[in-house]
């Protein structure tokens, strides 16, 4: 991989990463676009390592506090209904779908999940469901709101982003304001679920990047400007979803999804 295209990616992989487009399938579609080969699904985990850096700075202080809450929560029962002593519950229990669905998918997430007919349709589905939470759900409740349920609802959704084209911010995202809550705090609670799932499968997959080969320059590029990048994208999301609606992110989606297989039938890309 050149330099170029370890610049290119991480961007690709910072901007996308949290919006709910998809970053799996744009590090997938970016380099068949451009006529580069596919990086890979070891690098597209590895290069989220990046954007793990940013959701790590950007909520620092909330992971503190987790931090806290659960060392007092331990000493102290009563201290165990404090929202970041929960909120850290929440973390793990909400991790565990995807760690199961990861293991026992692990050759279809390197091999046949990462076509772009699946990525297209993947992407319209999604799209369109989004589309409809987004129309009906109430987005009343807080993060504070949470409960152990939620968790793991939206742990399950986030196995599903496991396929290329879901996205893993835009499918827990969606089950979140499916279960009432607001879009900044479906924001919020998705990124930081993001932490144990990105960390996991990055470190897992970093070292058979290393060992087959893979510079350690280019990857150290493109881990720098996909957090940048990352940190960037979380902060213009959550004010933007303050005041606006997922719905340009629906019409993104849906219109990528059709562009790729008009590409494909074309024969332009494969």
């Amino acid at each position: 991989m050149t330099t170029l295209e370890a610049v290119v990616l991480g961007i690709v992989q910072g901007v996308t990463e949290f919006l709910p487009i998809s970053s799996t399938a744009h590090l997938r579609i970016v380099p068949a676009l451009l006529g580069w080969e596919d990086p890979g699904a070891a690098f597209s985990a590895v290069i989220q390592l990046g954007t793990l850096l940013a959701v790590l700075v950007f909520f620092r202080g909330d992971l503190l506090a987790m931090i806290r809450g659960t060392v007092a929560a331990v000493g102290d029962p009563a201290r165990r209904k404090d929202l970041h002593a929960r909120l850290a519950l929440y973390l793990v229990v909400g991790t565990l779908p995807v760690v199961v669905a990861g293991m026992l998918a692990k050759s279809a997430i390197r091999g046949g999940l990462r076509a772009l007919p699946v990525i297209a349709a993947a992407l319209i589905i999604v799209g369109l469901a989004l589309a409809v939470v987004e129309r009906v759900a109430k987005h009343r409740r807080t993060i504070e709101e949470l409960v152990l349920r939620d968790a793991v609802l939206i742990g399950c959704a986030q196995a599903l982003a496991l396929i290329p084209g879901v996205s893993r911010s835009g499918i827990t995202m969606l089950a979140a304001m499916a279960l009432g809550l607001r879009r900044d705090a479906a924001a919020r609670f998705s990124f930081l679920l993001s932490i144990p799932a990105i960390a996991g499968a990055g470190l897992f997959e970093l070292k058979h990047l290393l060992h087959g080969g893979g510079s350690i320059v280019p990857l150290a590029i493109g881990l720098g400007a996909s957090a940048v990048t990352g940190y960037a994208s979380i902060a213009w999301l959550l004010r933007f979803l303050r005041t606006r609606t997922m719905m340009p992110f629906v019409v993104y989606r849906v219109a990528l999804g059709l562009v790729i297989f008009g590409l494909l039938a074309a024969g332009a890309i494969h």
